[in-house]
């Protein structure tokens, strides 16, 4: 299982933004591969530290991974949030350590290949997946086709002549407080260091065509409509020898059963009988999301009764068990009757098994509802 953000960066719950960033700035110099050469657990820590931050310093993040935890972001099956590399960390949090390693930030890690360059990363493609309520319960695994770009066969690339490889290009302007020294991105190669030196006619002007590819998704159970899984490394990818596949962004809609309302990871299911199935009893067949159940209804069962399924919901995201399914009776009244039926409910009319006696163990509608949402 993996470990709690929150734990990773040693922060309460209730922390404030500036105290995460406080927070992972501390963990990050404490690992950072600069000050553990080779210690590959160091390199581990510094990794889930950024990860961490990554999440906990963006609000929308946040409350899904306080909502949702892990699964929020993971999706299972080996994609999803975590598993950050380097060179994301790099790009992403170099400027939260100001002068803390030599005034570079990161720009003199090795894992950067020698300079300040970072690697480009290629654009998210985004999909949307429906799912049915038993998918969504016992979780599933799809295949979808994507159109990606990837770089063209027979590619080639040389080094930039305007950075000379870096990506960047310095720029020295007087001013009144003296010689001041910016960097830009390079024009030339847009920050990937390298420039095209041969490809075949079908590629685009960066060296990429597109191709369809199938990928595999694995869906968690218990997903919920509008969550966003991310599959790693399925997105466009990015020009140069060193590029980096964009991610697969996948958002769960889920589809409406015919006759089971989801809430939460609780089922509801609306069982309808007749007056005469109520006064003798009966047994009946319903949906669940893993087939059909039959269960027994006692005799002179009332209308609003509730019957718990205990462990025939929606197992919970974040793995605390499976809710239940809660099947309402309700009565069903006939609006028209013959005559013989007519005369028959007109002589019961005064009759003492027909005067509703309500017990105290016979909640009101109110009660009943007031427990639902408790």
């Amino acid at each position: 299982m993996k470990q709690d953000f929150y734990e990773i960066l040693g922060v309460d719950k209730g922390a404030t933004a500036a105290e995460i960033k406080k927070a992972y700035r501390k963990k990050a110099i404490q690992y950072h591969p600069d000050k553990n050469p080779g210690d590959k657990e160091a390199e581990d820590m510094f990794k889930k530290a950024a990860e961490a931050y990554e999440v906990l310093s963006d609000p929308a993040k946040k409350q899904r991974y306080d909502q949702y935890g892990h699964a929020a972001f993971e999706g299972g099956g080996g994609y999803g949030g975590g598993g950050m590399n380097m060179e994301d960390i790099f790009s992403q949090f170099g400027d939260i350590f100001g002068s803390a390693f030599g005034g570079g930030g990161f720009g003199g890690f090795s894992g950067f290949g020698g300079g300040a360059r970072g690697h480009v990363k290629g654009s998210n493609l985004r999909i949307r997946v429906k799912l049915s309520l038993e998918e969504v319960a016992n979780g599933v695994e799809k295949k979808v086709k994507v159109r990606r770009k990837v770089q063209a066969n027979g590619v080639t690339f040389k080094t930039c002549p305007t950075c000379q490889g870096t990506g960047q290009v310095t720029r020295i302007t007087n001013t009144i407080l003296g010689r001041m020294q910016t960097a830009t991105t390079c024009n030339s190669c847009g920050g990937v260091g390298q420039i095209i030196d041969k490809k075949p006619a079908d590629a685009d002007a960066q060296g990429m065509v597109v191709q369809e590819e199938t990928v595999s998704i694995k869906i968690p159970s218990g997903v919920v409509d509008g969550m966003q899984l991310k599959v790693t490394g399925k997105g466009n990818g990015a020009p140069g020898n060193n590029g980096i596949a964009g991610d697969l962004l996948v958002l769960i809609e889920e589809l409406d059963h015919p006759t089971l309302k989801r809430e939460g990871d609780n089922l509801h299911f609306d069982l309808y009988i007749s007056i005469a199935e109520a006064v003798l009893g009966t047994s009946k067949e319903i949906d669940t999301v893993s087939g059909k159940v039959r269960i027994k209804l006692e005799e002179g069962i009332q209308s609003g009764k509730i019957l718990r399924l205990k462990g025939k919901g929606i197992p919970s995201i974040n793995g605390y068990g499976v809710g239940d399914l809660l099947v309402h009776i309700n009565v069903w009244t006939p609006k028209t009757l013959n005559k013989e039926q007519r005369e028959f409910f007109e002589s019961m009319l005064d009759d003492e098994n027909f005067t509703p006696h309500p017990e105290k163990s016979d909640k009101s509608f109110f009660e009943k509802v007031k427990d639902m949402f408790s």
